[in-house]
């Protein structure tokens, strides 16, 4: 199957700060002062003409257009639209960081936003065509191997606990050796899935060829979609979010890749017809009636 890599172009599909975050470093100088100046002080730009945007830059008003052209929009009242949409989304990530000044209820607001505008990020990224393919995998599949470590690890026991539900036996093996000997034994009719967040973990890329090597199908969940992991898999579910390595916002990536995985598994329930909706209805009955009745 021919996977189609999304590539790192200047469209904007989402919150236009955090493509201006994300470029910056690779702008021209003078539209990094451009940049710097709607980082820090977004609504002032919002509210200023070309020439005053340029202004306070302290470049040529030819160089703001330049700027917003470089960010993906059509010119400068187009990078303002979708300056106001940002805004009005919420806080961007790039004035979330945390600091020893904020108090609690500070810290939770910026939480809130960052992992809110990371998830909007991530949705704007994902490649239906890509969801429709891993779904496609799973629904024929006979049984599922998920591989994963550290927090990916836990994105794998979550899937764990959802697919069997869908008549698919389901294993989650976290220790690297017996990953690499439950990879060896997988075959045709058998789907793995390999997640990692920066692609780049070595023994994952490993059982995810291993296991394509054997004729299973392989599902990729990655945050680094042009990472080596996606030339061994099937389909790749892009879970990108925005790029951040505060010590205090560690989760946002694997909230992500959990979004994706009821995505996936809903969409598989939905596949499998009515006969199987009123099997899960009827567990589901059955737990409740547990839980309403266990004495402790």
């Amino acid at each position: 199957m021919t996977i189609m890599r999304p590539e790192r172009e200047p469209t904007v599909n989402g919150n236009v700060l955090e493509t201006v975050r994300r470029l910056r470093d690779d702008l021209r100088k003078s539209d990094r002062k451009v940049a710097n100046i709607v980082l820090a002080e977004p609504e002032r730009v919002l509210n200023a003409t070309v020439a005053e945007t340029a202004a306070i830059a302290g470049v040529s008003q030819p160089t703001v257009i330049r700027f917003c052209n470089s960010v993906g929009c059509e010119g400068f009242q187009d990078f303002k639209l979708r300056l106001a949409r940002s805004l009005a989304f919420g806080t961007p990530a790039t004035h979330s960081a945390i600091s020893d000044e904020d108090d609690p209820e500070a810290v939770a607001a910026k939480i809130f936003d960052y992992t809110m505008t990371s998830l909007d990020w991530t949705r704007n990224r994902l490649d239906m065509a890509q969801v429709n393919a891993a779904v496609d995998i799973i629904v024929q599949a006979r049984s599922m191997e998920l591989f994963g470590f550290g927090a990916s690890a836990i994105v794998a026991q979550d899937a764990q606990q959802r697919f069997p539900l869908f008549g698919i036996p389901c294993n989650a093996t976290l220790d690297a050796h017996q990953q690499l000997m439950a990879a060896t034994m997988m075959g045709p009719g058998t789907v793995a899935v390999a997640i990692s967040n920066t692609g780049a973990t070595l023994a994952i890329i490993e059982v995810a060829r291993l296991a394509r090597e054997q004729g299973a199908g392989v599902i990729a969940i990655t945050g680094a979609p042009t990472t080596p992991l996606i030339n061994h898999a099937d389909a790749v579910l892009n879970v990108e979010t925005l790029d951040n390595t505060d010590l205090f916002t560690p989760t946002t990536s694997r909230i992500a890749a959990l979004v994706v995985v009821d995505i996936v598994s809903t969409l598989v329930a939905r596949r499998l017809g009515p006969a199987h909706s009123e099997r899960l209805a009827r567990m589901k009955r059955h737990l409740s009636h547990a839980r309403k009745t266990s004495a402790f």
